[in-house]
């Protein structure tokens, strides 16, 4: 049995040994990534017992398939909800929210990570150098800096390639069955 394998299982169970194994194993990294990004140890605690809560969830009701390693899945589950905190607090300080119950709240957490995944799957396929060139523009790189990387002749082939790979993307994703049933959420 391989360890994600036992994770997963140990998980689904609620089988104590493995839980803390996986607190043990992977809670220091998440620590690390909210903390540098403007957290506590207690927002850490409580995006990784929330991103556990997710999966186990999605794992008994879904079906869930983990693609990469067990590891991979809670860290990017646990950034995702990290990143929703950050965006919430953010908002808060410029306007008044309504409070939202536990319940909504990790339906939308849950939402946005099939978004994730369903992204991160048709982003796969989509060539070599569209991969290459949206990340560099989503991590902001500058369409200046992009002509220099490509060797493109100017930064109107730079907008239109990466015009034509957002589109590629778009439509592999609206493609997509699973995109029909997160829109309808």
């Amino acid at each position: 049995m391989s360890n994600d394998t036992y994770f997963i299982e140990g998980l689904c169970t609620g089988e104590k040994t493995v839980l803390k194994e996986i607190y043990d194993q992977f809670f220091t990294k998440v620590k690390t990534f909210v903390l540098q990004n403007k957290g506590a140890v207690t927002d850490a605690e409580d995006v990784f017992h929330n991103a556990l809560i997710q999966i186990y969830i999605r794992l008994k009701n879904r079906q869930l398939v983990i693609k990469s390693s067990f590891e991979a899945y809670l860290f990017t589950t646990c950034k995702n909800l990290w990143r929703r905190e950050l965006n919430k607090k953010r908002v808060t300080k410029h306007k008044v929210i309504e409070l939202e119950d536990k319940e909504t709240e990790n339906a939308y957490a849950l939402l946005e990570q099939e978004q994730w995944e369903l992204y991160i799957e048709k982003f796969q396929l989509l060539s070599e150098n569209c991969r290459k060139v949206l990340t560099l523009l989503f991590n902001g790189t500058s369409y200046d800096e992009i002509v220099k990387i490509f060797s493109y002749s100017s930064k109107v082939v730079a907008r239109q390639r990466v015009f034509k790979c957002k589109a590629k993307l778009t439509k592999l994703i609206q493609g997509d069955d699973k995109f029909s049933k997160i829109k309808k959420l």
